[in-house]
């Protein structure tokens, strides 16, 4: 009985405390100025692929990317439809800025690998390019260093490259991608946003 009477004498005093520390606690994290950078790519984007296959020859395809802003504002989540190869592909990709890393992350799966491809980087002195590297899955199924290049050529226009190295380092380009952003009322007319 006195244990539990002890207990019940400790409790209005922890109730007291507990609005004291809630005080004390840090403001919470809000996205900065690196967020909104990446939050600018928000749109809707028409996707012309030229890619490197399998087989070493070239080969075109045609997606759509849907780039949304997430989880408080600070990731993008950008959603990839095309087609590969005769099959559908999907991507997801989630992209912020580790302001403890002080680099952009990134996180891409899609419906090809079961292996996410983990990225990081920055931007150059110019802001318009992004030039990310990390570890990703070659041609061969291996694991492969991978550099991934973004230019911002204006508002509506991005040109990804990406780059594979070989066990010797030796990098090849594999994919390049021309994004041009759709205007807001032709996205909402196809029912994407």
């Amino acid at each position: 009985m006195k244990p539990l009477l002890r207990l019940f004498s400790f409790a209005p005093a922890l109730c007291l405390a507990l609005p004291l520390s809630a005080q004390d606690m840090p403001e919470m994290p809000q996205p900065g100025p690196q967020h909104a950078k990446l939050a600018q790519t928000a749109g809707t984007w028409d996707a012309a692929m030229e890619m490197t296959g399998p087989d070493g020859q070239p080969m075109t395809s045609k997606g759509v990317s849907v780039v949304t802003v997430a989880l408080g504002g600070f990731w993008i989540v950008d959603d990839f439809t095309a087609e590969l190869m005769g099959m559908k592909f999907v991507g997801h990709g989630m992209n912020g800025y580790d302001p403890i890393k002080g680099k952009y992350v990134s996180i891409w799966t899609d419906s090809m690998s079961p292996f996410p491809m983990i990225m990081e980087g920055d931007y150059d002195e110019s802001g318009k390019v992004l030039t990310m590297t990390g570890m990703g899955i070659g041609h061969d199924g291996q694991p492969a260093k991978h550099r991934l290049v973004t230019i911002h050529k204006d508002a509506n226009t991005n040109l990804f490259e990406m780059y594979v190295a070989d066990p010797d380092g030796e990098e090849t380009k594999t994919m390049t991608i021309t994004y041009k952003r759709r205007p807001a009322k032709a996205a909402e007319a196809s029912g994407r946003k």
